[in-house]
């Protein structure tokens, strides 16, 4: 569909040169049957270069394509009104061009809501430069200390925060599954979850920002980037969105469970209870290891299921363990609602990629 579009806006920029050439007489130009003076042949000349413009901003993916074209279309459209009789059926691609244009405005709008957040929490982000040593271990359950040394902390920068890449597909209680892709950042200091997705949902494109941040949660989803169908924003959400924190730090960046503000209680050989507190919110979670020495599950009862709004037993079942950026880390996971009549799996996610401590400074990372 990309380069249908593209093609859209070369031939509908193409077409409006035909203006240009009817009045300098570069051509004979039998469908205009009115004269068009040089003044509003240039003006055509300037509309079609708009629109050459905005196929090579939108080919090559620049924010800038959709301003450009809706400018093109207004100037397009003015003509084409003065030349109805002849030039009317341009209307169309009219349409076309400005509805993709406003949704695609929108949805950069929206994004950049997200990108926004994640540069202000980056920038007042300080360097971390600690080494994680064999003693940090030493207040944590024995499975804990296995896992962490499986994974590869030991010598390694203490975690400040981290981005991950996600793809997978996600469904709804009754839903269809529908594919996804997701980028995201978490900072630790100061407990912090900024995470945007891109769907499809039914072949629609949707879009999703859920925010972690100053104690407050949010998320918003909309569907052609225009229309709302989830903006929520309730006290109730920060619990939950705390265990996704807290989860997210247990599978990605595991070094940060030598944080003070996780209290432990050991249950047996492969199976610990942490305690997460922040911000006067404290949520729990069982860690589950198997024998050589990986966290294969998750599991809390302090998330509520947004559906419903209502708290149900979640788990994060995992697997497939690989070396990234040197440690070693799940690569698939699963999200499951454990509901009275069944567990659900409405969740599942293929790491893509890792990076730890990009912020600190005045850019963003990417």
């Amino acid at each position: 569909m990309k380069y249908v579009f593209g093609l859209l806006l070369l031939i509908h920029g193409l077409i409006h040169l035909m203006g240009f050439a009817r009045a300098f007489r570069l051509a004979t130009i039998e469908q205009f049957t009115r004269e068009i003076t040089k003044p509003v042949g240039l003006l055509w000349l300037v509309s079609g270069l708009l629109f050459l413009v905005v196929t090579a901003l939108f080919l090559m993916k620049r924010e800038a394509w959709p301003l450009v074209a809706i400018i093109a279309v207004v100037l397009s459209q003015i003509l084409i009104l003065f030349y109805w009789q002849d030039a009317r059926f341009g209307t169309i691609a009219n349409v076309i061009i400005a509805g993709v244009a406003i949704s695609s405005f929108v949805a950069i709008a929206f994004a950049n809501t997200y990108q926004r957040d994640v540069r202000a929490s980056s920038s007042a982000a300080p360097v971390e430069t600690r080494i994680i040593r064999e003693e940090d271990l030493d207040h944590l359950p024995a499975p804990v200390q296995k896992y962490l040394r499986y994974v590869g902390v030991v010598g390694k920068t203490r975690v400040q925060d981290f981005r991950i890449v996600f793809e997978g597909d996600m469904r709804g209680r009754d839903q269809d599954w529908f594919p996804f892709t997701s980028e995201q950042f978490n900072f630790i200091p100061s407990p912090t979850r900024l995470f945007f997705m891109k769907a499809r949902v039914k072949g629609l494109p949707a879009a999703g920002y859920h925010r972690y941040k100053n104690g407050n949660a949010s998320m918003r989803v909309k569907v052609l980037s225009l229309f709302p169908v989830v903006h929520i924003d309730d006290p109730a959400l920060y619990a939950t969105e705390t265990v996704t924190f807290f989860n997210d730090l247990c599978l990605f960046a595991p070094a940060g469970l030598i944080d003070r503000r996780i209290t432990w209680e050991p249950i047996d050989p492969q199976t610990a209870r942490a305690t997460f507190t922040t911000r006067g919110t404290s949520i729990s979670a069982e860690l589950y290891f198997n024998d050589q020495g990986q966290l294969v599950n998750f599991y809390s009862e302090d998330r509520i299921a947004i559906d419903e709004m209502k708290t149900f037993p979640f788990s994060t079942p995992v697997k497939d363990y690989q070396k990234i950026n040197g440690l070693n880390l799940p690569t698939y996971g699963e999200a499951v609602w454990h509901y009275p009549d069944g567990a659900l799996v409405y969740g599942k996610f293929r790491l893509q990629s890792v990076d730890y401590n990009q912020s600190g400074g005045s850019d963003s990372p990417r």
